[in-house]
């Protein structure tokens, strides 16, 4: 049942490929910033703990699953059975301890091993494979998960926290010396220290800068909305006011 589903979805997506317009236009480069938009969507459905969104956002990142191979396919690059036998061989190779003899001992061992089996399929380093247009705040924890699975890692969350006060010390000197390159590079170490600070609490850096700009766009609405039912606009207003309902709205939002 589930096969014959998605041949026929396969099947759809190929005849919107011939006979729609705008499906025909399309190449693999024109829509890869509708893929990363998809697979946003996706994480803001897991977020909102809403299922019935996540079944239709799974289903348009599927689309362009399929889209980009059929469209792939068509200047003999590959084909959509190249795209499964690839990611099933992958699976396959990198879980010898379910489909061959290794045995493993939880599941940091089994991540490491993920690691060191990639080295083996011609990647010069570890951290090849994290793409560069990740977001920075996200890459910077993805490279440090990466190193800390080999043993290149703090031993201890306290020492962790020791450099993030150092990069916050050399920060300051940087404003002092008024280099803007030289500030830059030391706010740029300074996030890097407090995404490594992150890992160790075991929080993922960009799901919790997510969640507080959410609530920072929640507290503002507020704000927007008290004025407004005062018959004011927000460029009519002060930050003590602002400020005032601000404080409000922690305590009202919280009450929802």
């Amino acid at each position: 049942m589930l096969e014959s589903k998605f041949n026929e979805f396969v099947s759809i997506v190929k005849r919107l490929r011939k006979e729609c317009p705008w499906d025909h236009e399309q190449t693999n480069d024109s829509i890869k910033a509708a893929t990363i938009e998809e697979a946003y969507e996706v994480v803001e459905a897991i977020d909102k703990n809403d299922y019935i969104e996540l079944k239709k956002e799974l289903g348009d990142l599927l689309l362009h699953v399929v889209f980009h191979s059929v469209i792939a396919s068509e200047s003999a690059h590959f084909e959509l059975d190249d795209v499964i036998d690839s990611i099933s061989e992958k699976l396959i190779r990198r879980h010898p301890h379910v489909f061959g003899s290794a045995v493993v001992n939880g599941a940091e061992e089994v991540k490491k091993n993920w690691e060191t089996i990639k080295l083996t399929e011609g990647r010069e380093s570890l951290l090849d494979g994290i793409p560069l247009n990740l977001p920075s705040l996200y890459r910077a924890y993805r490279l440090q998960e990466k190193a800390a699975k080999v043993g290149f890692d703090w031993k201890h969350k306290t020492d962790v926290w020791d450099k993030v006060t150092e990069e916050i010390k050399e920060l300051g000197e940087a404003e002092e010396s008024e280099s803007k390159e030289k500030i830059e590079e030391e706010f740029g170490d300074l996030l890097f220290a407090i995404t490594n600070y992150a890992r160790f609490l075991k929080i993922n850096p960009e799901d919790a800068l997510r969640k507080a700009n959410k609530k920072f766009e929640e507290r503002f609405a507020f704000i927007e909305k008290s004025l407004a039912d005062l018959n004011k606009k927000i460029t009519d207003s002060n930050l003590e006011e602002m400020d005032h309902f601000w404080v409000k709205s922690k305590t009202e939002l919280n009450r929802k």
